[in-house]
């Protein structure tokens, strides 16, 4: 394939505000979501509105969510995200509709065609989902921080190292105002 096939794990407030970002990237393809959360609107956010928004925006659809009362989450929107966005695109061929699941390890068992993953999890579930990831030869895209204790970062650095596969730590950048 000429695109990088993505699973997409975690699909609270950060996680969607992203795959809004990324999602029009012709060089990506979102295959699968992943979130505990079927769906519910009760995150909280920077804003009341930012999310429904965003999504709004990516899928030209100004009305989208107008029935949701507050902020919108979890597997179920993201797979609407994704499955909407590339049903409109001109760009994607073959495309049979992504994936969702509500544990990450069925994801990581069955999903044999992803590249990589992006984890937009809370915090305390980024170094054991990185480390799941590479071990099963996936790139990994994670937010920052790597993990909550010296030992699980050590570790997920070290598997990075084991494995051979990429990986990338998104961190913010005070000069720039962007993820890096």
């Amino acid at each position: 394939s000429d695109k990088i096939n993505i699973a997409y794990i975690g699909c609270g407030t950060q996680g969607l505000r992203e795959m809004c970002e990324l999602i029009p990237n012709p060089g990506i393809q979102i295959v699968s979501v992943c979130d505990p959360n079927k769906m519910s609107t009760n995150y909280i956010d920077w804003s009341a509105n930012g999310i429904r928004d965003g999504i709004r925006k990516v899928l030209n659809e100004p009305l989208w969510g107008d029935k949701l009362t507050g902020i919108p989450g979890g597997r179920d929107v993201g797979k609407e995200l994704v499955d909407t966005f590339y049903s409109k695109s001109k760009d994607v061929k073959n495309f049979k509709g992504c994936t969702s699941y509500a544990n990450f390890r069925e994801l990581l068992d069955k999903e044999k065609n992803i590249d990589a993953v992006k984890i937009m999890t809370p915090d305390h579930l980024h170094a054991y989902i990185s480390i799941a990831a590479m071990k099963r030869g996936k790139h990994v895209v994670i937010h920052k921080p790597i993990a909550n204790r010296i030992y699980e970062a050590k570790l997920t650095i070290d598997t990075a190292r084991k494995t051979g596969v990429s990986t990338h730590l998104l961190a913010w950048s005070k000069r720039s105002g962007n993820d890096l």
